[in-house]
């Protein structure tokens, strides 16, 4: 397993979560570079939870996070998003009542850019949004809504972009798409992306390295091209 990188934009030691005081997470120690760092699992693995740690919506239990050299663990949500860590969950993703250009500039609401330098560069990602721009966000399709929350995100001009589940519920086409723009997003941007993705073959297509959970704890930290059959079994429980 090849460990080979520069220091972590984020160093997590201990990291143990949940909710209503049950654990979910179990004591994970790992740490994300430049890089594309995808979470890989089961349902029920946890790769929820841990993305919703990180981005400080659900409290940890135990453990440290650091991002950029800085402890972050008991700062709020808006704190370490203000720091440049921006979330981007499953689900209702985007402000339906709004349209695709007021849901973008809510996102640049936590930038220091120019926000019409942010929205250009949005554009050039996801080019059809440019033509959304007057629509209202509750009637786009599950890909387009998805392009608008990842636009959204972005537009906080963010270090590090965490992805929960960008291909659930995608058609294939949408899913080829997501994850082209997923590799864009790292190297046009400079963004360091924690994917958590159900789909281990797409996934293992675009990152750099990945964490395979089970139940809470993690059965391997490698390099995505070195990660083995067996060690997504015991992730995927089969």
């Amino acid at each position: 397993m090849s460990e080979q990188r520069t220091p972590g934009i984020i160093e997590v030691e201990g990291l143990r979560s949940g909710y209503h005081g049950v654990t979910v997470l179990k004591g994970l120690d790992f740490s994300v570079g430049s890089e594309v760092f995808a979470v890989l699992g089961a349902n029920g693995a946890g790769k929820t939870t841990l993305l919703a740690t990180l981005a400080k919506l659900v409290p940890p239990m135990a453990g440290t996070i650091r991002f950029a050299d800085e402890d972050v663990t008991s700062l709020r949500p808006y704190e370490t998003a203000a720091r440049g860590i921006a979330y981007v969950p499953q689900e209702q993703g985007v402000f339906p009542t709004l349209t695709v250009l007021e849901n973008l500039r809510i996102g640049s609401m936590l930038g220091v850019r120019p926000h019409d330098e942010l929205l250009a560069e949005v554009f050039e990602l996801f080019s059809d949004l440019k033509d959304m721009q007057g629509q209202l966000a509750g009637t786009l399709s599950g890909g387009e809504s998805r392009m608008v929350a990842c636009g959204r995100a972005l537009m906080q001009d963010p270090k590090v972009l965490l992805l929960d589940e960008p291909t659930a519920g995608l058609s294939p086409l949408y899913v080829d798409l997501f994850m082209g723009k997923i590799r864009d997003m790292h190297l046009l941007r400079g963004v360091a992306i924690v994917l958590a993705e159900q789909n281990a073959t797409k996934a293992l297509e675009v990152a750099d390295r990945v964490m395979v959970l089970n139940l809470g704890e993690s059965t391997a930290v490698t390099d995505a091209a070195d990660v083995t059959t067996q060690q997504l079994k015991e992730g995927y429980r089969i």
